[in-house]
């Protein structure tokens, strides 16, 4: 049983097949877990309490109403590799995946093939930072940056600062970058702000409470929602009035040192951060589970392909799909999906009993 990625979602499932007592091998191309966690800016925190950001099995420290960092995050993926034994290799980086003449997997893995009976793909939504073709346009004395390459402030040089996207990376990174930057956002779609406390309570307690977040993205609701991007703790009314931060509309054209926005409007700059998200990089992956478009073909994470499942999607299955408190759920439904195709393939004894044949059940 071979697991790909060890961040949050390959650890989680690790968590459960440990439980079942299955062998398997956690690979991980970087050299330390929580890799995609080391790549965010130094400052950055959590929206989700630490009552609300722990893993299977490992309640996350401190108050359970205070919102961990990023370096705490980072501790604790480590700690919780170390506390269940999670047999991780690091710098393990899969190349190809196929299935190969005797039916099973093939990972290629630096130089070396490993075979597996069943494979999790669980490499995250962060995989290849996205930067508009636009950004080619731009004036090579323009300092640019993608979010995940984005540190500190006194990393970017001093004067007119453009951050383009208004996700909840780009206002925190726009916040963080006001007090010694002039800072302008480009936001392309208007999204619904959110308080992060409300009546003395954390958002995410209220949402639990209604349900929200467990809300699938087959009904109504869910269907909506997952077309939506929602900030947590920020406004843009906040931005300008707290942060005399400057709000304009999406980047349409570049040239030079200038920037055109889609009113019309231009603006002169000397930095860009470009917090514009990410895509998935799938052509590693050599076999039938893409559609339209190459998007991914599943059904809450469970491919066409026997034995092949994935974890840790956006909107995988819930909105807490991709959130590092909620994706236990999905890892728990794919472990279990693992365990019936295991049985499914395991040859019951002639003549055996019950017990002999949970007896002969090959772990794999």
């Amino acid at each position: 049983m071979a697991v790909i990625g060890g961040g949050q979602a390959g650890l989680a499932i690790g968590y459960f097949l440990r439980r079942q007592g299955r062998r398997f091998v956690i690979l991980e191309r970087a050299g330390s877990i929580g890799s995609a966690w080391r790549e965010r800016w130094e400052s950055l925190t959590l929206f989700t309490p630490r009552r609300y950001s722990a893993l299977p099995g490992l309640p996350f420290p401190g108050d359970p109403d205070g919102y961990p960092t990023r370096d705490e995050v980072i501790a604790y993926l480590e700690s919780y590799g170390e506390t269940f034994e999670l047999p991780v290799e690091l710098k393990s980086e899969v190349k190809k995946l196929e299935r190969g003449d005797d039916g099973r997997f093939r990972l290629e893995v630096d130089g070396r093939t490993l075979a597996a009976e069943q494979v999790v793909v669980a490499t995250g939504p962060f995989q290849t930072p996205f930067v508009p073709k636009l950004a080619a346009k731009l004036g090579d004395d323009v300092f640019q940056t993608h979010a995940v390459g984005y540190g500190r402030p006194d990393e970017v040089p001093r004067g007119t600062v453009l951050v383009v996207g208004g996700g909840n990376t780009g206002f925190q990174i726009a916040k963080e970058l006001s007090p010694t930057h002039k800072v302008v956002l480009s936001v392309g779609s208007r999204q619904k702000p959110l308080p992060q406390r409300v009546l003395g309570r954390d958002l995410f307690w209220w949402l639990t409470k209604a349900r929200i977040l467990r809300k699938t993205i087959d009904s109504r609701l869910g269907r909506k929602l997952s077309t939506r991007e929602t900030l947590i703790g920020s406004s843009p009314r906040e931005l300008e009035r707290r942060y005399r931060a400057e709000l304009r509309p999406r980047v349409v054209d570049a040239e030079g040192r200038s920037v055109r926005f889609r009113d019309g409007s231009e603006l002169e700059i000397d930095a860009v951060i470009w917090a514009t998200g990410y895509r998935p990089d799938y052509s590693w992956i050599k076999l039938p589970i893409f559609g339209d478009a190459g998007r991914l073909r599943h059904r809450r994470g469970v491919t066409d392909v026997p034995g092949l499942y994935f974890l840790g999607l956006t909107w995988q299955h819930t909105r807490g799909s991709a959130l590092i408190g909620w994706v236990r759920e999905d890892a728990e439904y794919i472990s279990e999906r693992i365990a019936e195709y295991q049985r499914s393939r395991t040859p019951t004894p002639v003549g055996a009993g019950a017990a002999a044949q949970a007896r002969s059940v090959e772990r794999s």
